[in-house]
C-alpha cells in the first residue's frame, strides 16, 4: 500500500484560493497522459487538451503542461514527474490531475493500477502533495475515446476508473471535472463521422507528418484538443483566469495552437 502524505489530513480544508506570491503568475500545472500532452512540430496536427488550455485563459495565467505520453497515475509518480511539479508549484496554483487511459493496462507492472485500490492511492499522492504546497488540486476524469457501435451509438471505454476518481473526489472533497461524461456527451452528439474532425483521423497525403494517413480513436488533432480544453476550462470553476469571451466563441481556428520544436515533457 502507498503511504498517503500529510496533505490527506487537510483534504477538504483549502476550499478558498490561496493568495499568490508576490510577482508569481497564477499557474495551472497539468499531470496527465498523451491525451493532454503538448506535441511538437513533427507531430502536427496532433495535439493534446493541455496544449490548448491557454486558448481559454487570460494571458496573465501560465500553463505548465507536464502531461506525458504513455503515463499512468503510477508511472508518472514513479518516474519523478510528480516530484518535479511539486518542486515548482506555489500557493494558489492549480494542479489538474487526469489519468486512467494507461492505468487500465493492468498487465504492465510499470503502469497498471486497479480502480478502487492502487489507482486511488496514487491519485492521493497528487492531492496530498498539492495541498501540502498550499496549491489547489482538481481531478479530471479521463477523456473518452471515440467508440461507436455499428448503429452509431457511443459506448464507454474506461471501465470503473472514472467512478473510482469520482468517489475519491467526494471522499477528499476535491473539485472534479467530469471530462469522461462531458466528452462522451460531445461524441454522442457529433456522431461517428463528425467526431473524425476532433480525433486524429487523416487521409493519406493530408499531412506531411502522416503521409499514409492515420485513424486514431484516442488522440486529437487541433480542433478536438481545443474543444476538449474548452470543456475542461468551462467546467473548472477553480481554474484561474478563465476567459469568458473565448469560451463563448463558437469557432476557434486550429492555428491558434503552437507546436514547439520538441515535446516539452519529453525533452
Amino acid at each position: 500500500m502507498l503511504r498517503a502524505g500529510v496533505g490527506g489530513a487537510i483534504a477538504g480544508a483549502l476550499t478558498l484560493a490561496e493568495p499568490a506570491l508576490a510577482g508569481h503568475r497564477p499557474t495551472v500545472f497539468v499531470a496527465g497522459d498523451s491525451t493532454a500532452a503538448t506535441y511538437a512540430v513533427a507531430d502536427h496536427p496532433r495535439a493534446g487538451w493541455g496544449q490548448a488550455l491557454p486558448v481559454f485563459l487570460h494571458r496573465h495565467v501560465r500553463v505548465v503542461n507536464e502531461a506525458l505520453s504513455g503515463a499512468s497515475s503510477k508511472s508518472f509518480a514513479d518516474l519523478g514527474r510528480l516530484d518535479r511539479i511539486l518542486a515548482a508549484i506555489r500557493p494558489g496554483d492549480v494542479l489538474l490531475v487526469s489519468f486512467g487511459h494507461n492505468d487500465q493496462k493492468t498487465t504492465d507492472p510499470a503502469r497498471g493500477t486497479l480502480p478502487w485500490t492502487t489507482f486511488q492511492e496514487y491519485l492521493r499522492l497528487y492531492l496530498d502533495g498539492a495541498r501540502a504546497a498550499r496549491a489547489r488540486p482538481i481531478l479530471v476524469t479521463p477523456v473518452e475515446r471515440r467508440r461507436f457501435t455499428a448503429d452509431g451509438t457511443p459506448y464507454p471505454s474506461h471501465g470503473e476508473y472514472p467512478d473510482a476518481m469520482r468517489a475519491l473526489a467526494e471522499a477528499t472533497r476535491t473539485p472534479l471535472i467530469d471530462l469522461t461524461a462531458l466528452s462522451f456527451q460531445r461524441w454522442g452528439a457529433l456522431g461517428p463521422e463528425a467526431t473524425k474532425e476532433d480525433f486524429l483521423w487523416l487521409e493519406a497525403g493530408e499531412s506531411v507528418n502522416h503521409p499514409d494517413g492515420v485513424q486514431d480513436n484516442t488522440h486529437f488533432q487541433a480542433h478536438g484538443a481545443i474543444e476538449v480544453a474548452r470543456l475542461v476550462v468551462a467546467h473548472g470553476r477553480g481554474i484561474p483566469g478563465r476567459d469568458g469571451r473565448a469560451l463563448r466563441r463558437t469557432a476557434i481556428p486550429d492555428d491558434v495552437l503552437r507546436w514547439p520544436a520538441t515535446r516539452p515533457a519529453e525533452s
